[in-house]
């Protein structure tokens, strides 16, 4: 135990002590530098921080916990991302640059209002304090109890471990957020996301090692040929994730995730140019090709090591954990998991203070602020902030698994309305902001009817997917009778960034959607889920296409 912590203590100081040498120059009396990290963040940076912002130990347990009971039918949630992120590189980032936003909601006071920015402040700033953050403060601190046994180690009762776990978590993570601003969660997440990738890689390894009494090959050659049909990533309806609802609800939760999200979104805006902004975006989907390896191979190879019956499902990934991670590399892999804990805190906090002082602080407070008075009521909003979710945060164990699921299912509150009306807003010009406020109070009681009056007996994935058509649709037919002047975008560069295109920014989002094919095709009946599929076909016919992608853009730019 003490090797664990002086491990633990080592690494964590380490990230501390790179991350102030990194930002301890910058200028954070300004806007500019505190809410967008001077607009000086580079591609590796940006697409670190988005990565790790979104990993979670929520994810790390829930998913891998899902791939041990079933298959791997739940990275529907996880790999598909990519095509919303290629999206936001391609045509939603250079709008975002043109118009120099430092809030997404901006874009609806420009589109529609101040009054519908005002309201999508506010959704963004109930979802990030209330659901958001406590649920991964929350979700850390029993990943923390669960894989290290923290009652046991220090006598404490599970209320006192998981609410002193929050705390410590809580005010680490605020002193990044509060007193290093954007370019100090952004660095910290690039280190730390290099140790959670090393952390998350080890256990599968040593899992594969430990499943074949130390020979990698055999532990691999095991999990190849007994229960492949757990490889399965096209789910059925007796699934957790169908594969039609991945055209449905989900698809439109992912880009309100890497599209629309200030958290997400907000690294993106501190990029120095389009190009690293570009840049970044596409690195954090190349990762995410990636991401079955240490969100759902961990869960497979817990149903060959411990076998069926582990109850409850949660705990299927630090009881792996515990049995194949040898305890002097347990420290490093707690600091890894503390990073990603850390990344999803800080980040959410940070852009929640950035909402509140940019968007919602000039309507509640006439006064006029200087660049550094500003900065420090943003200080001392985050303190705040981070209080609040602290509190709330340990009040969730006192309640029952019906209360996960509800703060899941409020998430439809919040993202599908906000997609609807991003998509409006970016493909047409006319439809007003009281057609907009009037089809999101729709669209709050038809979801609350649906999902909890009638409690109808529905994926409500499928409810999400079909309420963001009806928005879409019924903002439109408003728009008929409530219309504004046709909206002109701006064609001047408000953010003075270089807004040219990465050379390679088509090419790379096209192989990147291949590789996503290829991934769905290699881990289906066709290649690793079926004895009479062929992995080395699928992985063939996507060399070749790739090789094709590359020779067409090459003859292009000979010509």
């Amino acid at each position: 135990m003490l090797i664990t912590i002086i491990t633990f203590l080592l690494v964590t100081g380490i990230v501390a002590y790179i991350s102030w040498l990194k930002t301890k120059n910058d200028d954070l009396t300004t806007s500019k530098g505190y809410f967008l990290a001077g607009r000086g963040l580079n591609s590796l940076v940006i697409g670190c921080s988005m990565v790790l912002t979104s990993l979670s130990t929520e994810q790390l347990i829930g998913v891998n916990a899902v791939s041990y009971k079933g298959n791997f039918s739940i990275i529907a949630w996880t790999v598909p991302t990519l095509i919303p992120l290629c999206f936001l590189a391609l045509y939603i980032l250079p709008k975002y640059l043109r118009n120099g936003y430092t809030t997404v909601p901006e874009f609806f006071e420009n589109r529609f209002d101040r009054q519908t920015r005002l309201i999508m402040s506010t959704l963004f700033l109930v979802f990030y304090l209330f659901i958001v953050i406590p649920t991964a403060l929350y979700t850390g601190a029993i990943a923390f109890n669960k894989i290290f046994n923290l009652e046991a180690a220090f006598g404490l009762s599970y209320g006192a471990a998981i609410t002193y776990t929050v705390i410590a978590i809580g005010v680490v993570g605020a002193i990044y957020a509060i007193f290093g601003g954007l370019k100090a969660v952004a660095v910290s997440d690039t280190i730390n996301a290099v140790i959670l990738v090393i952390g998350a890689l080890l256990v599968p390894l040593f899992a594969l090692m430990y499943l074949g009494n130390g020979s990698f090959s055999e532990g691999l050659q095991m999990i190849t040929t007994t229960h492949i049909e757990k490889w399965n990533a096209i789910g059925s309806e007796a699934d957790a994730t169908p594969w039609p609802t991945i055209f449905t609800g989900i698809m439109v939760v992912h880009f309100f995730y890497w599209t629309t999200n200030q958290a997400i979104v907000q690294r993106c805006l501190g990029a120095k140019d389009l190009k690293s902004g570009q840049k970044g975006i596409l690195i954090a989907a190349l990762f995410l090709l990636t991401l079955p390896i240490i969100l759902n191979l961990p869960g497979l190879l817990s149903f060959h090591i411990l076998g069926e019956g582990v109850e409850p499902i949660d705990a299927s990934y630090p009881l792996l954990v515990n049995k194949v991670l040898p305890t002097w590399l347990q420290g490093f892999f707690i600091a890894a998991l503390f990073g990603a804990i850390l990344s999803t805190f800080n980040s959410f906090l940070n852009s929640a203070a950035t909402i509140y002082c940019k968007d919602l602080l000039p309507s509640i407070s006439p006064k006029v602020r200087s660049e550094q008075a500003l900065i420090s009521y943003a200080k001392k909003v985050s303190a705040i902030m981070a209080i609040i979710t602290m509190i709330f945060a340990p009040l969730l164990m006192f309640g029952t698994d019906g209360i996960f699921l509800i703060t899941k299912r409020f998430a439809g509150f919040v993202n599908i309305p906000i997609v609807a009306l991003f998509a409006v807003g970016m493909f047409n010009k006319t439809v007003s902001g009281t057609a907009a406020r009037i089809a999101l109070i729709t669209h709050a009681i038809l979801y609350f009817s649906i999902v909890w009056v009638f409690d109808v007996k529905i994926n409500f994935v499928y409810v999400m997917g079909g309420l963001f058509v009806f928005d879409v649709m019924f903002m439109l037919i408003l728009g008929q009778f409530l219309k504004r002047e046709p909206y002109i975008e701006n064609k001047e560069n408000l953010g003075n960034v270089d807004l040219t295109n990465w050379k390679y920014l088509k090419v790379t989002s096209v192989s990147l959607v291949l590789g996503l094919l290829a991934l769905y095709a290699f881990l289906s009946p066709l290649g690793m889920a079926s004895s009479t599929g062929n992995p080395l076909m699928v992985l063939s016919v996507w060399a070749v296409l790739q090789l094709i992608v590359l020779l067409v853009v090459r003859d292009k730019e000979v010509k």
